[in-house]
This record gives structure tokens, C-alpha cells and sequence, in this order.
């Protein structure tokens, strides 16, 4: 259950977002540069984003990308199944087409009780923590330097 390019790029922008003005659209391009991700490929990961209800696209020349609901609301389980696909928890660590209680892998026994751990930790880790934890300064989410993000009101 390792999470792809794809979801850390997704999981990263929103981050992001979230640490900007709320409502305010942000343009993929812009956060592309401010996370040193390519372009093109950062807005696909945005349309795909905006199809599975996380943000909302505004076209235009004020246009861009805000996220649709309250970033306490939105936790990193549900970007995975958007970015991954529901599925996603399913797979076998070994990478067998079946795994399951009654047809386990020789990792399966071991493994599962990790993977539920891992599964409840991104069910409790919202947008809001994760990005209230990059504007006080204790995480960073590129090699910028955190005075690029908004600073938190005292």
C-alpha cells in the first residue's frame, strides 16, 4: 500500500491550498512552481481532484482552483481513494491478484493489522492539521522556504 507520485503531487497541492486565503482561487501553474512539480502533470492531477469533489475549477482570468468544503473536513483516506482509487487498500503487499483472509498471501496475517493502522491514521489526518502544521513552520512541503506560505494569526 504505498501511495503514488501522483497522490503525494495531490496530496501536496492540496496542502497548499489549504494554507492559502480561503475561497481565493489558486492557478495550478502557481502551485506547481511553488512545490517545484511539473506543470502539465499537476493539472491533470487537479482535474482529477475536481472530479472526485475535493475542488472546485474556475475558468478566467481571475480563475483557478479552491477546495469545495472546510479542509477539517477533508482527511488524507479520502484524497487516496480519489487519487488511488478505492480500491487501493485492497492490494496485496505482495502483489498477488488475490489476497484475502481466506486466500492470504504468506505476509497477510502480519501485514493486515498494519495496514488497518495505517488506514485509521489517514482517516484522522484532515487538510486543516496537516496544513495549520506548514504555515506555523514545523513541516515543509518543498524546498521553498516557508515565508512563501502565509503566516498563522496569533
Amino acid at each position: 500500500m504505498l501511495i503514488s507520485r501522483t497522490s503525494q503531487y495531490a496530496i501536496q497541492s492540496l496542502i497548499y491550498i489549504a494554507t492559502q486565503e480561503q475561497g481565493a482561487p489558486i492557478l495550478s501553474r502557481e502551485v506547481a512552481e511553488r512545490l517545484q512539480v511539473p506543470a502539465a502533470y499537476l493539472a491533470k492531477i487537479m482535474q482529477v481532484l475536481c472530479r472526485g469533489g475535493l475542488v472546485t475549477s474556475y475558468r478566467g482570468r481571475l480563475g483557478g482552483f479552491c477546495l469545495r468544503e472546510d479542509p477539517a473536513r477533508i482527511d488524507l483516506m479520502r484524497i487516496l481513494s480519489i487519487t488511488e482509487g478505492p480500491d487501493f487498500t485492497k492490494d496485496c503487499v505482495l502483489g498477488l491478484k488475490v489476497c484475502s483472509d481466506e486466500t492470504a498471501c504468506p505476509m497477510h496475517q502480519k501485514w493486515k493489522p498494519i495496514k488497518d493502522e495505517i488506514i485509521d491514521m489517514l482517516k484522522k489526518q484532515t487538510l486543516e492539521t496537516l496544513s495549520d502544521a506548514v504555515k506555523g513552520g514545523k513541516y515543509r512541503l518543498s524546498d521553498m522556504p516557508g515565508a512563501l506560505f502565509p503566516a498563522t494569526p496569533a
